[in-house]
């Protein structure tokens, strides 16, 4: 059995947990296993986004911090509206949004935590270059906590250990053997190639073709997200991974997906006024 019938059996029978753990992400209706209660994590991410706040230098650039507020307020709004809009829960709500820069110009990155909790480092600034581009990058970010994507991979964990801990006992140990013979967790190298891996590809697609979406509905130029992931190329110098030991897609495969979404996003998710 393949990896993907795999994971449909086992993900969607919903383990008999007697709950409606199966759901869709929004818009793209691709299905998800939910198995964690969103609260619980969002409660969690909010203790750690404090000791982020207690632990980093916080860039006292205020005029990048409030335009930084004022792309998250344009994101919020516009994406409250169109659920509205379309009559679809809004899964924004009871999000506590909360933005930070972080001074550290060694960083190249940005990221948003379940429940809206944001940070972007002052690194990542060089890459985005303007206001089109540094919602590109929110409008990516900001995706990965709309489709609940923390709570699809915490809940894909647990299906994933208790799995495995199911199959040793049914093999009478082997796995556990091999991986004394080896030395080496062998089980879970090959499980973060051959599931969790593939897994989180689909998620940071999916997290660009929202942000996508997000960025547009909010009025900003989405055709500057080609140009980021170009400008990412160029800094990374060619060192990025073989796709298929990352969780990300290589620059140049988003950098085609980014390509042939473009018109579509253009066209069908016009800014809300």
């Amino acid at each position: 059995m393949d990896r993907r019938k795999f994971i449909n059996l086992i993900g969607c029978s919903c383990l008999s947990f007697g709950v409606h753990a199966c759901t869709s992400a929004p818009i793209t209706d691709r299905k998800q296993l939910k198995l964690i209660p969103e609260s619980k994590l969002n409660a969690q991410a909010a203790q750690i986004y404090e000791k982020v706040k207690e632990k980093e230098k916080l860039s006292d650039d205020l005029n990048t911090l409030n335009l930084i507020k004022e792309i998250g307020k344009k994101i919020e709004f516009s994406i409250g509206s169109y659920f509205d809009r379309e009559n679809m829960n809004n899964p924004t709500v009871g999000f506590d949004w909360e933005y930070i820069l972080i001074d550290n110009d060694k960083v190249k990155n940005a990221w948003c935590m379940p429940g809206g909790k944001i940070a972007v480092y002052t690194g990542i600034l060089d890459i985005t270059k303007n206001t089109n581009g540094l919602a590109a990058v929110m409008g990516h970010e900001i995706a990965h906590a709309v489709a609940k994507h923390s709570v699809e991979r915490a809940s894909q964990g647990v299906l994933l250990k208790t799995s495995t801990s199911l199959i040793d006992i049914f093999s009478g140990g082997a796995l556990s053997q091999i991986n004394r013979s080896t030395g080496m967790d062998t089980v879970g190298l090959i499980s973060s190639i051959g599931i969790m891996n593939p897994f989180n590809r689909k998620q940071e697609s999916e997290a660009d073709y929202l942000g996508m979406i997000f960025s547009s509905l909010s009025g900003y130029d989405i055709r500057e997200t080609e140009k980021i992931w170009e400008r990412m190329k160029e800094s990374n110098k060619g060192k990025e991974p073989p796709e298929f030991m990352s969780t990300h897609p290589s620059s140049t495969n988003r950098i085609k997906n980014i390509q042939g979404w473009l018109n579509e996003i253009i066209i069908n998710y016009p800014p809300i006024a």
